[in-house]
């Protein structure tokens, strides 16, 4: 697993802050864009990058499942247990960095 940090966009935070709820669930991408209200262009890179950074790891669901629901199969994500812990430092940083932002903003309009 990467000791690297991905970005932590709003969207970023958004996609993990989701994940983090429920670590051990799987989620496929298409229920994040709706948790999110994100477009699936904004959430499947972002989980493109967790996943290659090893916080998330992914599988095709079964077709049988979804050829007698009559849909495309789809892809599930889970966080990891280290990408779990490293997604709840992130999203700490995260939050810090917001609030040092406002504090810096309050204090130049005062």
């Amino acid at each position: 697993m990467s000791d690297k940090i991905p970005r932590m966009t709003l969207a970023t935070q958004l996609v993990i802050g989701e994940l983090i709820a429920d670590p051990a669930r799987r989620t496929h991408g298409f229920e994040l864009c709706a948790a999110t209200g994100q477009p699936s262009g904004t959430v499947y890179p972002i989980l493109a990058r967790l996943e290659g950074l090893g916080w998330l790891e992914s599988e095709w669901e079964e077709p049988d499942v979804h050829v007698p629901a009559g849909r495309p199969r789809r892809r599930y994500y889970r966080l990891t247990e280290d990408g779990a812990a490293k997604a709840r430092t992130a999203l700490r940083a995260g939050e810090a960095s917001r609030l040092k932002a406002a504090a810096r903003l309050r204090t130049a309009g005062a």
